[in-house]
């Protein structure tokens, strides 16, 4: 890629931004429209879970594909189809005729989405070479993800409210043409030195892992251990045949080589954990505050700012904080909020009092707002630039994967709670399993923040990055022969 000024690099961020507000604001809005798809279109919790899930588990199945297909074929062409694909899907989305539909189209788009994220960050990545201005670069990226947290119930409330569910989709359709427009004009083509080959066979693996796993967890409280049992014998067999197949071939799909670096390997639980936690407490609270409480999207939208508006401000601190001081301390911050919040809601029942529901927001959302920033750039620091699609994609299809599981875990475990009985029944006693959950996500991340940024992780990380230096000739030989 050629050296841009300085207000160029800063067009080409804000044009990834805008990818990145599209698909983040795109689950926010759907989780304050739950409500009405389910009285709508007469959906069940599973279904619910599913028209989130059929989103977040494409996207997670297919990132590091398109990761690596941009770093190939050139990462402004797959950026650009991606726009194109997510927009139509977000159009067909809002013209389905039922359930079913609907979750297939949210596949559509996921499809579309899989080519955003990973891809835009990758755009970032080589864009912002100086490590300070990276780090400042993807708190910014962090910064929208808080945005979309702070409007997405906001504008998704007072459309559901005003027109209808469907005009959720509509937000997604002028700026999805308009980034288009914006990085067919602004943004330069950049791809990898060297192609990667493509690897079929883990990609198949892959989408067997994640789905079978997703459908066993979600259909788990719904039916017998016979009918759920195979899927999860195939997430088993697919994990495994993963680990054996992946390092054999010279360019995996997924290159194993990354985990021996303990602050990567940390970056990737820490992101799978932190966004398990931000599913979860998006899909329970927002089915608390209409189904149980009683309030409209728009109320409940409005009750949702507490925790929305911390996570907008504390990403660009936490930005600052990784590139001054490094990603110790957000981590930390990170941890601890996200396990006292967990924690009111198991110990206390947050609930059913209005200080301690709003203490709870408030210290999710500053916990969330602190964890991103770290989590992206010790996922492509220290890589090298070649492949800072795959690293970049490996830290995206976590973020999904821990969103998807997330939804899975702690969506079976209020349906199995809940049973026949009414939500307003039993939805404080139902849930509290799933906070305790959410608790111990956040205690991973405090416990990964302080293990993976130490001498000894970061000891770990030089003598990966000096392994990959060494083996990548060699497997070029083995290629070559």
């Amino acid at each position: 890629m050629p050296e841009l000024s300085h207000g160029r690099r800063m067009l080409v961020l804000a044009i990834c931004c805008m990818s990145l507000l599209i698909v983040s604001l795109d689950n926010t809005v759907l989780n304050v429209a739950l409500p009405s798809l389910q009285r709508e279109l007469d959906a069940s919790t599973s279904g619910l879970q599913w028209t989130i899930d059929a989103y977040t588990l494409v996207l997670a199945s297919l990132l590091m594909l398109a990761g690596s297909t941009a770093d190939r074929i050139g990462r402004r062409r797959v950026f650009m189809s991606g726009l194109v694909v997510f927009t139509l899907g977000s159009l067909l989305c809002s013209l389905a005729p039922d359930l079913n539909w609907l979750v297939v189209f949210r596949m559509v788009q996921a499809v579309g989405g899989s080519m955003l994220n990973p891809v835009a960050m990758s755009i970032i990545t080589n864009t912002f070479t100086d490590p300070r201005e990276r780090a400042r670069a993807i708190g910014v990226w962090g910064a929208v993800v808080g945005l979309s947290m702070a409007a997405g119930p906001l504008v998704g409330g007072l459309l559901v409210d005003s027109v209808g569910w469907r005009s959720i989709f509509w937000v997604n359709l002028p700026v999805g043409l308009a980034a288009l427009l914006l990085t067919w004009r602004f943004v330069p083509e950049s791809r990898a030195p060297r192609a990667r080959r493509p690897d079929p066979a883990g990609q198949v693996l892959v989408i067997a892992l994640f789905g079978s796993l997703t459908y066993a967890i979600i259909e788990a409280p719904h039916g017998s251990w016979l009918s759920t049992a195979p899927f999860a014998a195939v997430a088993v067999i697919a994990l495994l045949a993963l680990l054996r197949y992946e390092p054999r071939r010279p360019e995996p799909l997924i290159d194993l080589r990354f985990f021996r670096s303990a602050p990567f390997s940390g970056a990737t639980v820490i992101a799978v954990s932190a966004f398990a936690a931000l599913g979860g407490f998006l899909f329970l609270s927002t089915l608390y505050l209409q189904n149980v409480r009683g309030l409209s999207a728009m109320e409940a939208g409005l009750w949702m700012l507490p925790m929305a508006v911390p996570t907008f401000l504390c990403a660009p601190l936490s930005g600052r904080l990784v590139g001054s001081r490094g990603p110790r301390l957000p981590l930390l911050v990170a941890g601890g909020a996200m396990t006292v919040s967990g924690l009111l809601f198991a110990l206390f029942e947050a609930e059913t009092s209005n200080a301690t529901l709003l203490t709870g927001y408030v210290l999710f959302g500053v916990g969330f707002g602190f964890v991103n920033a770290p989590i992206t750039n010790t996922a492509v620091s220290g890589m090298p630039l070649s492949q800072a699609g795959v690293a970049s994609a490996v830290a995206s299809t976590s973020r999904q994967l821990g969103q998807t599981l997330g939804v899975a875990v702690l969506g079976a475990v209020l349906a199995a709670g809940v049973g026949a009985s009414s939500y307003a029944d039993t939805f404080v006693t139902a849930s509290r399993p799933g906070w305790w959950i959410l608790a111990a996500c956040g205690a991973v991340v405090l416990t990964l923040g302080v293990v993976t940024t130490g001498p000894w992780a970061r000891a770990t990380a030089e003598r990966a990055a000096r392994r990959l230096k060494e083996e990548r000739p060699a497997r070029r030989t083995e290629v070559g022969a």
